[in-house]
Formats: C-alpha cells, sequence, structure tokens
C-alpha cells in the first residue's frame, strides 16, 4: 500500500483532449460506508474519447466537470474500509461497479438503483443533471492509482480471476443481466447478435456457462466468428450477416420453431434493419433483449408484435449482486474468461491504450491500464 498522501492520476483538462499525468492528493474516505481501493487494473471503452468530448452536447447525458479522471472498469485491492464498513476487510481482491445512484430516490428505494434519476457510472458518465452529485462524491476514475466507491459497490474476486479479467466486468455484467431478462437457461435457445464484439463474445461465454441449449451467433467477420463457433462447436452456430435471410436460417436452425431469446449487442451506428431481422427470428413469445445501444430508430408493427405476444426490453447494465455471479461462475470453471488476450499499457500510456481500443479489433481482445 502507499502510504503517501499523493497519488498519479491520467486526468483530462479540456472537451476531447488528451490525458495528462497529475500529481493529486490520494483520496480519503468521506464516508463510514466507503472503502479505499488500490487500482490494479482498468478497462479502456473504444467510446470513451465521444464522452469526452460531450461537454455541454447531449442533455441527457452528463460528464463530470473538467479536469476529470476517467475509467470505467476498476479493479483493485482494498486499501482502507471506513468505520462503518464489516463486510469488506483491508487486502481483499475487489471489482468497483461503477454504478452509482442517490439511495433515496423513488427508484431507490423500492430497490431499482440502476433507475435512479442520479444514476452514474464513476469514471464514465451519467444520464442527468442530478449525476453531478454523484461525480461531486465519487470522483475517482480507473485512471488513478486509487479510487474510494461505496462498499456495497464492490464484487469480491476469487483468485481464479485476474485483475485485468476483473477489468472486463462491465462488458461481462451487461451481458449477463441482459441474458436474465430474455431468460435464458438450460434448454433455451439464444441469438447474438455483434457476437465477435467485446459485449457479444462475452454473452457467448455466459450462455454456455448458463447452460443455453443452442447458441446461434450473427456477425459480420467470417474469421472472428470462425473462432467465437471454434469454442463450443457442439452448441454454437454462426451466420454471416448479409449472406442470406438471418430469420429464416434461425428457424432452421431450432426446426421451424424460431429462437426463444435475441441479445442484440449491435454497437450505434448500425442499422435498424439487423434488429428486424432479429425480432423476426423469435419464436412466439419470444423475447429481445437490447444491450448494445443501436441508435438507428426502429420502425415496429406493434399489432404484429403483439399477436406474437413478441417483447422488447432495454438492459443498461447490471447489479453487484449478479457481478458476484459471475465472479463465482469463473470460479468454479464455468464460465471461461481465458479467451481474453490481454492488451496491458501503463498507467501514463493511457493515451496510446484508447487509440487502440478504438481499433475495435474484437471482442478477444481486452486493452487495459495496469499498474
Amino acid at each position: 500500500m502507499n502510504t503517501t498522501s499523493k497519488m498519479r492520476a491520467m486526468r483530462v483538462h479540456e472537451p476531447a483532449g488528451r490525458f495528462v499525468l497529475d500529481t493529486i492528493p490520494r483520496p480519503e474516505l468521506l464516508r463510514s460506508t466507503d472503502v479505499l481501493v488500490d487500482v490494479k487494473a482498468s478497462g479502456v471503452v473504444p467510446n470513451l474519447r465521444n464522452v469526452m468530448s460531450n461537454y455541454g452536447e447531449r442533455a441527457y447525458l452528463t460528464v463530470p466537470d473538467l479536469p476529470a479522471i476517467y475509467g470505467l472498469d476498476a479493479a483493485g485491492v482494498v486499501a482502507q474500509v471506513g468505520s462503518a464498513v464489516t463486510g469488506i476487510a483491508p487486502g481483499e481482491r475487489v471489482y468497483i461497479n461503477p454504478g452509482r445512484s442517490c439511495g433515496s430516490c423513488h427508484a431507490c428505494r423500492i430497490g431499482e438503483p440502476i433507475n435512479c434519476v442520479a444514476f452514474t457510472f464513476q469514471g464514465y458518465f451519467g444520464f442527468g443533471p442530478q449525476s453531478k452529485q454523484m461525480y461531486r462524491q465519487y470522483p475517482y476514475g480507473g485512471f488513478s492509482e486509487f479510487a474510494t466507491a461505496p462498499a456495497d459497490g464492490l464484487v469480491k474476486l476469487p483468485e481464479q480471476v485476474s485483475f485485468e479479467q476483473a477489468a472486463r466486468f462491465g462488458y461481462l455484467g451487461t451481458a449477463y443481466s441482459g441474458l436474465r431478462k430474455a431468460g435464458v437457461g438450460a434448454g433455451r435457445t439464444v441469438l447474438i447478435v455483434g457476437a465477435s464484439g467485446t459485449l457479444g463474445l462475452g454473452a457467448v461465454q455466459i450462455a454456455r456457462a448458463m447452460g443455453a441449449t443452442r447458441i446461434l451467433c450473427v456477425a459480420r467477420n467470417e474469421a472472428f466468428l470462425q473462432r467465437v463457433r471454434a469454442l463450443d462447436p457442439q452448441r454454437i452456430s454462426t451466420f454471416s450477416y448479409g449472406q442470406g435471410s438471418l430469420a429464416d436460417w434461425a428457424r432452421e436452425q431450432t426446426g421451424g420453431v424460431g429462437v426463444d431469446a435475441v441479445v442484440d449487442a449491435i454497437a450505434p451506428g448500425a442499422s435498424h434493419q439487423v434488429t428486424l431481422d432479429s425480432i423476426a427470428a423469435l419464436r412466439r413469445g419470444g423475447r429481445l433483449v437490447e444491450i448494445g445501444a443501436m441508435t438507428d430508430p426502429l420502425p415496429m408493427n406493434l399489432h404484429e408484435m403483439m399477436c406474437a405476444q413478441v417483447s422488447i426490453v432495454g438492459s443498461l447494465w447490471f447489479s453487484v449482486a449478479e457481478g458476484q455471479d459471475l465472479a463465482a461462475m469463473a470460479a468454479a470453471g464455468t464460465l471461461d474468461l481465458s479467451v481474453f488476450e490481454h492488451h496491458r499499457y501503463s498507467l501514463d500510456q493511457a493515451n496510446e491504450a484508447l487509440a487502440e481500443a478504438e481499433k475495435r479489433a474484437g471482442g478477444f481482445v481486452n486493452v487495459v491500464v495496469v499498474q
């Protein structure tokens, strides 16, 4: 543990600016329920530069005041705990779930913190003006040597999960929560759209761990799809989008019934036609869960959806409990995290790390800042 009162942090001083290595005071615990984490690894989100450019542009997203410390998915070792913390001890390995909520609004009081009016991703962005309050309470992202977090925002990590793998938990947790909402499990078939990407590959691995009987994977890059299929040839089938009818192929794979669930993990910028084709692949009563933030307006025939009892669900993030599930699955060996290829950068190389992440080299690559 660093016993000095200072720490290093890569901070952004102007919109869309580069990270600058600064020396700033080490965080202090302001609440008895908080912890201080010695950060060992932080994920690098390919979309981060767009978020850093968002000052004053999108009213529905809120970014931290400058200078800001970004870094969404941080993992490390607990260095200090507040006086009221009983379930977490110094020296424990943890992942910081960055989802922050106010704790007292209507959504928080009924047990739905992700729907909080002030919901904010620590080290990334928030969903409204009240997120500014969350930034003031927790201003430290993963691109710093230390970060504070509420004790109930931590996922304990087993030894089987490396810090680099934990820095992927934001994507893995988002995929897991979406799969749960879709009802994926034993005896179920699931179609994963964007299966070769960061979110999609995680969904494939977790669907395997959850016991999905058939996993149909859709992407455009045939070479990536071959790697995905090789993970579990008995259960995984792949389809290169644009090479025929997706809906017809999915029904052929399911004896004409259609899939039980679709997890849509395609990124913003994709055509809405991909999503419409995926809806057409659903069986009667099937469900599509959106986790990839497709932004192209979606023209839907609600009468047709009603008659087929098809559901479309948005799934934003994941709970600490769901993160703990992932850790337990990895410890048990049912969730295989060894497929990720970690591209490691030091803290002072955060600019280079983001530049590589922006190349979007596929879901097998995990760009991470390590300390």
